[in-house]
């Protein structure tokens, strides 16, 4: 009988880099935990209009858990973790895109970077990126409503355009600069920005919170309302370093300049950006 326990690993190494982007939605704690070693290694992939097997690309080592680990360059190896509720996916190399959507449990990592559209519409679990993110990181798919309704994702690099589109729920944490559009048409949720961001940051936001310890070129569309010291930041400090994700300030003391908008929409959200500290 194969082996569930989360203690044990099923480890994938690829065995070249696809010439074009394979979809692997199969590699999910869910599917994999429950096979033989036999069995994942006929679970069906896609590289273009035709079917392969998961084992005409990857060695498969180990039977079945819900613990993955996939060592190899899959920076175009899509959809990693889709609908993953449970379990561990750990990349040793780079992600290709839609790592994570859709998700609502289990962690995933990566220890490389990461395409577009990281942890796209999912509703719960941890991603973390200890590389670059691509765009629409938690953002809605086009023609969705809604984007991210919970969950974490943090990324150590940089990021892309339209990070946190139309999300709802949860929290996104960037420590590199990211691209413009971040918040856009942003409905909830909580955007921290540790290397600040380019334009139009928090474009057609109703509601939510933007949160920056860069200087932002705000729009015009956004009005100033105070500066003050937001005690909810110091429990998402707290948060951000419980998953190994610190913050260069202390957020007990610091002030920050509250912007209200979008005001063209119009909508209630807010940015808050890092003024000073005191001793």
């Amino acid at each position: 009988m194969p082996n569930t326990e989360l203690n044990n690993c099923t480890i994938f190494r690829l065995k070249e880099r696809p010439t074009v982007p394979l979809e692997a939605e199969v590699l999910s704690p869910d599917l994999i935990a429950p096979l033989s070693r036999e069995a994942i290694g006929a679970l069906p992939v896609f590289l273009g209009k035709r079917q392969y097997r998961i084992d005409d690309f990857f060695t498969v080592e180990g039977n079945g858990s819900r613990r993955l680990e996939l060592h190899g360059d899959a920076g175009r190896v899509k959809w990693l973790g889709r609908g993953m509720t449970q379990g561990r996916l750990t990349v040793h190399g780079n992600a290709g895109m839609h790592l994570g959507a859709y998700m609502k449990g289990g962690t995933i990592e990566v220890h490389g970077d990461a395409s577009d559209w990281v942890g796209a519409e999912m509703t719960d679990g941890l991603i973390t990126i200890h590389g670059n993110a691509g765009g629409q990181v938690g953002a809605a798919y086009r023609g969705s409503l809604t984007g991210m309704k919970g969950g974490t994702i943090l990324i150590e690099g940089t990021a892309g355009m339209e990070i946190g589109m139309r999300m709802r729920r949860g929290l996104i944490a960037v420590r590199g600069t990211v691209r413009d559009f971040a918040g856009l048409q942003m409905k909830g949720g909580t955007i921290v920005l540790a290397g600040g961001a380019e334009i139009r940051t928090g474009a057609w936001m109703i509601r939510g919170s933007i949160v920056s310890l860069k200087p932002l070129q705000m729009m015009p569309t956004f009005t100033f309302a105070c500066n003050y010291q937001p005690v909810f930041l110091r429990l998402y400090q707290r948060h951000l370093a419980s998953h190994g994700f610190a913050l260069p300030s202390d957020f007990s003391a610091a002030t920050f300049a509250r912007y209200s908008g979008d005001t063209s929409v119009p909508g209630k959200g807010e940015i808050l950006v890092l003024q000073a500290t005191t001793a």
